[in-house]
């Protein structure tokens, strides 16, 4: 039996911290998907177009990553595509909280599916979307935050 994972999230952007998760996460599952959540009650700085486009390009080259998008329940979308486990980043204890929970929650509602908590890097655990955007809406440089192959400047939110 495969073990299949989804790493869920907006995604918006994608960073170097969501790599670094994911490649901490391949050596232990066949199959991971990382899931793009169209929450439509979030406001999102980059369409979702956009973040789809950045998944393709920073986990395409990895034969046993996939990139989806989903709207609805996490643990529904894991169901449909037979994944047993949800793979979450924890940064420090706050992340550490709230996943906690969510995980338990989702447990209840699905109890065929073990949330996995990879801890993040020592470096990478200042690293969050929402400190990405905030320092491109001050005209920051944000090229440390993102993997090499996704570039966006303060003058692409402008647009």
């Amino acid at each position: 039996m495969k073990r299949t994972a989804v790493f869920p999230g907006s995604f918006d952007p994608v960073t170097l911290g969501h790599l670094q998760t994911v490649l901490s996460a391949m050596p232990l599952f066949d199959r991971i998907i990382v899931a793009l959540g169209e929450n439509t009650s979030k406001r999102h700085m980059f369409s979702l177009q956009q973040r789809l486009q950045w998944l393709h390009t920073v986990f395409g080259k990895y034969d046993s990553v996939s990139v989806d998008s989903y709207t609805g329940l996490t643990v529904d979308y894991c169901k449909q595509q037979d994944a047993g486990f949800i793979i979450r980043g924890v940064r420090n204890t706050t992340d550490f909280q709230y996943e906690t929970e969510t995980a338990r929650v989702n447990k209840q509602l699905n109890g065929g599916i073990t949330t996995v908590f990879l801890p993040s890097d020592s470096e990478m655990s200042t690293i969050s979307s929402s400190v990405v955007r905030e320092l491109l809406v001050f005209g920051k440089d944000v090229s440390f935050l993102l993997p090499p192959e996704i570039v966006i400047t303060p003058q692409d939110i402008l647009k």
